[in-house]
């Protein structure tokens, strides 16, 4: 049986476990998402403490992504719900650091021509800070969503389900067909992630900056 042949006869299959990679890795780009830009913005008004924090990220990036899960297993259980914030703090990273680099990058005459003007602080961070670091703000969410979605194949290892669960059964099975039938929908979804923030962020970025 070829590649082609299984990805037809698996298709509902295929489809499902799509569907739950698609779900844990939306939930915890999401949470990321909320959780590391107003930390980044916050380490921005609090610039002693931004490299410490920001490197207690970095080393839970240094930390291997089947360890992280195997230990978040004890405490929260196996299922969806280690896996979720496993991916979580994976994600943190790339959105954290580059909300904190891309709002202390922006122009320091452009923030003083906004109190000039008589923008108040919280002013000058909505209509000035953020729009001028959304483009680096972005590249921390795509860099993060690829990732996330990547790593979502160890989910089926603590029964999280997820296009990992067709890859760890092809690997046993010796079924080289059945490992790609897992690993390419994962890499398409990424692609489609990629591209599609891409847009929005064209959409959203401020005409001067493109």
């Amino acid at each position: 049986m070829n590649l082609l042949e299984t990805m037809i006869d698996r298709k509902d299959e295929i489809l499902t476990h799509m569907g739950e990679h698609l779900t844990m890795s939306l939930l915890a780009i999401a949470i990321a998402i909320l959780i590391a830009v107003p930390v980044g913005i916050l380490l921005t008004r609090f610039r002693r403490i931004a490299e410490p924090i920001i490197g207690v990220t970095a080393v839970i990036q240094t930390v291997p992504g089947l360890a992280l899960l195997a230990f978040m297993v004890p405490i929260f259980g196996i299922g969806t719900l280690p896996a979720i914030i496993a991916f979580t703090l994976y994600a943190l990273l790339p959105i954290l650091r580059n909300t904190y680099t891309g709002i202390i990058g922006v122009d320091k005459a452009v923030v003083d021509a906004g109190r000039g003007m008589g923008m108040t602080s919280r002013q000058i961070l909505f209509m000035v800070e953020l729009p001028l670091s959304l483009p680096v703000i972005m590249a921390g969410i795509r860099t993060s969503s690829v990732f996330t979605i990547g790593l979502a194949a160890l989910a089926a290892f603590i029964g999280a389900g997820g296009l990992g669960e067709l890859i760890i059964r092809g690997m046993s099975m010796y079924d080289n067909n059945l490992v790609l039938a897992g690993a390419i929908p994962a890499a398409l979804l990424a692609i489609l992630f990629d591209t599609l923030l891409r847009l929005i962020e064209n959409k959203v970025t401020p005409r001067g900056l493109k």
